[in-house]
């Protein structure tokens, strides 16, 4: 059997074969996590342009005509090149699936059952698989054909209401929060139906949406609301980080840096900081009632020491706390090079990119991937040769 990676066969999901028929990012994303955990993963893209994330930038930055963004997320997959209007083509694809444990496809509601590919067509000739579907809002309802993009997401959920201060209107996140949210939700669902399949023989149908991924990402605030009469988030005018948390949480600027307060004790706070002003709040009440007032009081009292002053008072006190770190900043930590987080992966080209690792690690073991994502379809012709009919 061809395998891109060498170095998977002890991983836990090694013997494996998954198939990614996704595209952007929480398709992809969660075969690559299939990937670092030590499944083949096999990359079917159509011939010549191939899948659209290859062009998605997230910046002016690409390497070998491919976006950075595509390579971080498609690493350690092998690359076939098929036409899925194409009868011989679409045979090999067949083929494929009925060896296949694992098929993830993120295509519109209904496009893969017009070609024959869906969920109920597949498990006819292969009913031990385990297909995973990510769609934008579900497969049923008014939302169903809307595009499933991550800002869009956003901004159907009432997740943009949390973030930004109080009159900033609604604030999204600096990440593509539901695609990432929900390619973690489709790894999850993927291993337990893994995992049943192993105690029945029964494959079966995974469906995670980034309306439903996003909306669980707000469980506990979503919660309250639910329950507390229907009240919308309220976030502080004054450093806000959590729309629902009492003074001090948030993020101060000291005299040369920036300063992060979680929950603790206003009171005992001021005396740390040598604040008289944050003693008089003895009420805990009184932190989420005044918490405006509270926090412009840390605004003004912060500003006037640098931060390690602060860290200095804070940290022995077991006060949480933390200074803001850059990327910069944080590279050059001792804590965070001892994570081994970072890894060089070699590109079909001979480029070599730095990126992130698998984050999980299995009895002490790090995971490191580091064949890179491949150009379109760059093992075709040894996955055809493998896959002819018999």
């Amino acid at each position: 059997m061809f395998n891109v990676s060498c170095s998977s066969s002890g991983r836990p999901l090694a013997g494996l074969l998954a198939l990614d028929f996704s595209q952007f990012l929480a398709g992809p994303a969660a075969a690559m996590r299939l990937a670092d955990l030590g499944a083949r993963v096999i990359k079917i893209e159509r011939p010549g342009q191939g899948e659209l994330c290859r062009q998605l930038y997230i910046s002016n930055l690409g390497i070998e005509g491919d976006s950075t963004l595509f390579h971080s997320i498609n690493r350690n997959k092998e690359g076939l090149a098929a036409d899925l209007k194409n009868p011989d083509d679409l045979a090999l694809v067949k083929r494929l699936i009925e060896k296949a444990d694992v098929m993830i496809q993120n295509f519109r509601p209904g496009v893969m059952e017009r070609i024959g590919l869906g969920y109920e067509a597949v498990r006819e000739f292969n009913p031990r698989l385990v297909y995973g579907v990510v769609t934008g809002y579900g497969t049923t309802g008014p939302w169903a054909a809307l595009p499933g993009q991550d800002l869009l997401a956003q901004a159907r959920s009432g997740l943009t209401w949390l973030s930004g201060d109080e009159g900033d209107g609604p604030v999204p996140m600096g990440l593509s929060v539901a695609d990432l949210t929900a390619s973690a939700h489709l790894v999850q669902g993927i291993l337990a139906c893994l995992v049943r399949r192993g105690v029945t023989g029964r494959g079966g149908l995974v469906e995670v949406s980034l309306l439903e991924s996003i909306l669980d990402l707000q469980f506990e605030v979503v919660t309250t609301h639910l329950n507390d009469g229907g009240q919308p988030p309220c976030r502080s005018r004054v450093r806000n980080a959590h729309a629902y948390l009492a003074a001090p949480y948030g993020i101060y600027r000291t005299r040369d840096r920036w300063l992060a307060l979680a929950m603790g004790s206003v009171p005992r706070l001021g005396e740390l900081l040598d604040c008289p002003a944050l003693v008089q709040y003895q009420d805990p009440g009184s932190w989420f009632s005044q918490r405006d007032e509270i926090k412009a009081i840390l605004v003004g009292h912060l500003a006037t020491q640098p931060v390690k002053h602060w860290l200095d008072r804070l940290v022995p006190a077991d006060y949480w706390c933390a200074e803001v770190l850059s990327w910069e900043a944080l590279r050059k930590e001792e804590a965070y090079q001892a994570l081994d987080w970072e890894q060089t992966v070699t590109l079909a080209g001979g480029s070599e990119m730095k990126t992130s690792r698998c984050p999980i690690r299995i009895d002490g073991e790090i995971y490191k991937s580091p064949q890179s994502a491949p150009r379109v379809g760059q093992h075709s012709e040894n996955i055809r040769k493998e896959f002819q009919p018999s």
